[in-house]
């Protein structure tokens, strides 16, 4: 894009300022649409695409404060969320306009203008929106490349390289019956990851059997895992077959198997071992022809040296060990996460025009995630419950620095319940405030309206 063939708006209820503006542009641009009349931006926008929008930040409704002004910015980005618009503001207005430019416009002018001043403005808008622009393009002709890439990993979504590296270490492995461990904190895809392991390997048209080692109790342990034969004990009322068993001749996913208690690892040790399994209550072994895949979220190495994991056995079950990044760690990867879940979650509550503001998807960068790609997706199936608009604020997601960041602030969480962090927060918030509901709601960038709704909510 260059200046020769740009579009340019430029929205002031005084004549003579378009005037001014369309003569010092029309030597530099390739088009200056001029309108006085700010009711028309909707239409105008509609019927064309432009490259840079000059705003007015006061019209003859409000002389002074310049709230018309950040209303139809506020409207420029709801119709184009990558619009670039460049305020028009009296020098005295400076303090308005900075507030603007973090409300999402790009820069401001002061008038009376220096012509050398205005052009140079424009210049770096232009390149900002050229930006914009190429971003785009790169971002449709990336999403045809992994189109396959796509298909073969379903929900698994990432285009950073540890995600890539995660990519093709399944490619190499899931066509072979190695036993797989995979590594990653909560939340990250553990579970998507050995889905997609089993749908690549020779066994997809088997079963996949998922077992949370965390859930099953000691005392049941053997019984869910290999099976019973009826008056076994107690409620063993009927012969009943085993994970193991069940998932023979496909994959048995062993989830959060670091929790397993070291007298139930040499049992489970046995059976990979010997690739039979006997039922609880019986002496008959039946052989077993499963692809064994394990995860944890726990430091395994670490506990083989601590004495809380049997070595033997992480050696039987790390043939291949893929470790999965957190999502603090892949930053690039979470505006394409954040738009997979946000198409699906706008079908699902029927609000299709919903998007993302540019700021938002800033904000989702720069939070740590410590619930991961889990996390991601509750936090945006939330605010587009919540939200009130179709575009998705950076308030609709209510981080504090300290969450992001590990700040001052002490703020400590017991579990990542979206509910129960909103409601600690906003306590704290008005806490902090002392009580005061226009300044709280300020820090939490919510109107008052929202914030009282919040408080009758969680009955604060």
């Amino acid at each position: 894009m260059t200046t020769g063939n740009s579009n340019i708006l430029v929205i002031d209820d005084n004549e003579d300022i378009l005037f001014a503006a369309k003569l010092l542009l029309k030597a530099h641009v390739g088009f200056v649409h001029t309108e006085k009349n700010p009711q028309l931006i909707p239409q105008l926008l509609k019927k064309d695409n432009y490259d840079v929008i000059f705003l007015d930040m006061n019209f003859t409704q409000d002389m002074t404060s310049g709230q018309e002004g950040f209303y139809w910015l506020n409207e420029i980005l709801k119709i184009d969320p990558s619009a670039v618009v460049i305020l028009i503001t009296a020098y005295g207005d400076v303090e308005t306009a900075v507030k603007a430019v973090k409300e999402g416009a790009t820069d401001f002018v002061l008038k009376p203008w220096q012509n050398e001043k205005f052009l140079a403005t424009l210049a770096a808008a232009l390149k900002l929106r050229e930006s914009k622009v190429e971003i785009d393009n790169l971002r449709s002709r990336q999403k045809l490349l992994n189109e396959d890439l796509n298909l073969r990993f379903h929900d698994l979504i990432g285009s950073s390289p540890e995600m890539k590296k995660v990519f093709n270490t399944i490619s190499k492995v899931a066509k072979t019956d190695a036993n797989i461990l995979i590594l990653g904190e909560n939340g990250t895809g553990k579970e998507l990851v050995a889905r997609a392991l089993h749908k690549q390997s020779e066994r997809a048209n088997e079963a996949f059997i998922n077992v949370d080692m965390g859930s099953i109790s000691q005392s049941l342990f053997e019984s869910e895992l290999f099976g019973h034969v009826k008056g076994s004990f107690t409620d063993a009322k009927e012969d009943r077959a085993g994970r193991f068993e069940i998932a023979s001749g496909g994959t048995l996913f062993l989830d959060e198997i670091g929790n397993l208690p070291l007298e139930l690892q040499a049992k489970l040790l046995t059976v990979i071992q010997n690739r039979e399994v006997a039922r609880v209550g019986s002496n008959k072994y039946k052989p077993i022809d499963i692809r064994l895949i394990c995860a944890t979220n726990q430091p395994v190495h670490q506990m083989v040296s601590e004495s809380k994991f049997r070595q033997d056995l992480l050696y039987r079950i790390n043939t291949v060990e893929i470790k999965i990044p957190p999502l603090r760690e892949r930053k690039v990867d979470i505006e394409l996460i954040a738009e997979y879940y946000l198409s699906i979650y706008k079908k699902k509550y029927n609000k299709p025009e919903i998007k993302f503001a540019s700021m938002t998807i800033k904000k989702l960068e720069n939070y740590l995630w410590p619930g991961n790609v889990r996390e991601l997706q509750h936090s945006i199936e939330r605010a587009i419950i919540l939200c009130e608009d179709n575009i998705l604020q950076p308030s609709d997601f209510l981080f504090t620095s300290a969450e992001m960041y590990g700040g001052e602030d002490g703020i400590v969480l017991e579990n990542y319940n979206l509910d129960e962090v909103e409601k600690m927060i906003i306590k704290k918030v008005i806490t902090k405030n002392s009580g005061n509901i226009t300044q709280a709601a300020k820090e939490l960038g919510l109107t008052r309206t929202s914030l009282y709704r919040r408080m009758e909510k969680y009955n604060i």
